[in-house]
């Protein structure tokens, strides 16, 4: 990585890593790691997924390399790939947050205002719901997801998720069964 024992510039490494040289852009991720990483974090506010999101960005950033401008700086272009990519993770945590909220704070009925002690009982049960939900097959939560979550009809789960009707109505039969036997099972152990 360097000529005659001095380390190769910037510029040289980018040109390497933009022609398929691995050892430059390898390079290039060593020196800029923590910078991305820092990045990563401020951007997302997670700790946990700012390594994720850097080693996402870096991945994104050497297949988008052809597309690179190498009379520009890349150290910009790098940490713009950073920052969306952590922009997107950020999302991401948030949709899921809201839905869950959303199905833990949806009322049951038109009734009034349920009691601090009902409300208490209801974000329990809307937790075990949810923890079942997270526990079933990727396959079978998908169609909850879609069918109760998103308020979807069955053609169209089928058309989100490519299935046939026919797998949406047994996924979505197989998932139910697995949610009712998981709240018999805890319903049996809080007696």
């Amino acid at each position: 990585m360097s000529v005659e024992g001095r380390p190769l510039d910037e510029a040289a490494l980018v040109a390497g890593a933009k022609n398929g040289d691995v050892n430059a852009y390898a390079e290039l991720v060593r020196r800029h790691q923590k910078l991305a990483l820092r990045v990563a974090y401020l951007v997302s506010g997670s700790e946990a997924d700012a390594e994720d999101i850097a080693q996402d960005a870096f991945v994104k950033a050497y297949a988008a390399f052809g597309r690179f401008d190498a009379s520009r700086p890349w150290i910009p272009w790098l940490l713009r790939i950073v920052r969306n990519e952590a922009l997107n993770r950020r999302r991401r945590r948030g949709r899921q947050a809201r839905l869950a909220l959303r199905v833990a704070t949806d009322p049951v009925s038109g009734d009034a205002a349920p009691s601090p002690e009902a409300a208490i009982v209801a974000r329990d049960e809307q937790a075990r719901l949810l923890a079942l939900v997270d526990s079933l097959p990727p396959s079978q939560r998908e169609v909850i997801v879609c069918r109760y979550f998103l308020e979807l009809t069955e053609e169209e789960t089928g058309r989100a998720l490519g299935l046939a009707i026919g797998t949406v109505k047994s996924r979505t039969s197989r998932a139910l069964a697995a949610i009712r036997a998981g709240l018999d099972m805890s319903g049996d152990n809080d007696e």
